[in-house]
């Protein structure tokens, strides 16, 4: 009797060890397979040096990446290079180089300012960089662009009669803003192009607000307009 009952305990413990590999390789696969099926956004991090990597890593790519899974959207960090961005002892790691990123794979285009400065401090845009927003926006995908990163869309040719938002009007000496409509500060729409003035770090040094928040809103409603 004691023996009947013994084996009735140890079977469906046995069973439980023999198949839960089996459970967890089922579990990886479904949520896999689950990721396959969601819509592509790709977070594009601009070339240059952030004044502050950690802090905008977190409070401005972070919040973007959160709140765009959180709406559904699997998110595709890029970068020009490809290589990891160091944070004093620790990485953060691109899921790709941008050579390597297929704009028909996307839904829309997000560009964090990372506080890398923009062309009224000698900062410009890449060849490359350039090239990912016209083919973005000659496929009428969404795309969003924050402070220090509106310069390039700027010099992609993209916001020549379109309305913009940065903190500051670049003025005529700027020839790359030529045609583009100035709009003031906050987060502004026209069309499929996104922009905001401020980000975090602007919020650090300025005491302005942060329109990460808002232009994450703003960029998903787009999309799924």
């Amino acid at each position: 009797m004691k023996t009947r009952k013994l084996i009735t305990w140890v079977i469906p413990i046995f069973l439980f060890i023999l198949f839960m590999p089996l459970q967890e390789k089922l579990a990886v696969k479904n949520e896999a397979q689950a990721s396959e099926h969601k819509p592509k956004v790709l977070l594009f991090i601009r070339k240059g040096i952030s004044y502050d990597t950690e802090y905008m890593l977190k409070e401005e790519v972070g919040v973007m990446t959160s709140m765009l899974e959180e709406a559904g959207f699997e998110v595709i960090v890029a970068t020009v290079s490809g290589e990891p961005i160091k944070i004093q002892a620790r990485k953060f790691m691109p899921d790709l180089e941008l050579a390597d990123v297929k704009v028909n794979d996307y839904v829309g285009i997000i560009m964090p300012s990372m506080a890398k400065g923009g062309v009224w401090l000698g900062w410009h845009a890449s060849p490359e960089e350039i090239l990912l927003v016209k083919e973005a926006v000659a496929q009428g995908k969404p795309i969003a662009a924050q402070k220090d990163a509106v310069v390039i869309l700027a010099e992609a040719g993209v916001l020549v009669g379109k309305k913009y938002a940065a903190y500051t009007e670049p003025g005529f000496l700027i020839e790359s803003f030529a045609g583009a409509i100035y709009s003031g500060e906050g987060v502004i729409r026209d069309g499929n192009i996104i922009t905001s003035s401020n980000c975090p770090y602007s919020v650090k040094l300025y005491g302005r607000d942060d329109g990460t928040s808002e232009l994450t809103k703003i960029f998903i409603e787009t999309i799924k307009d």
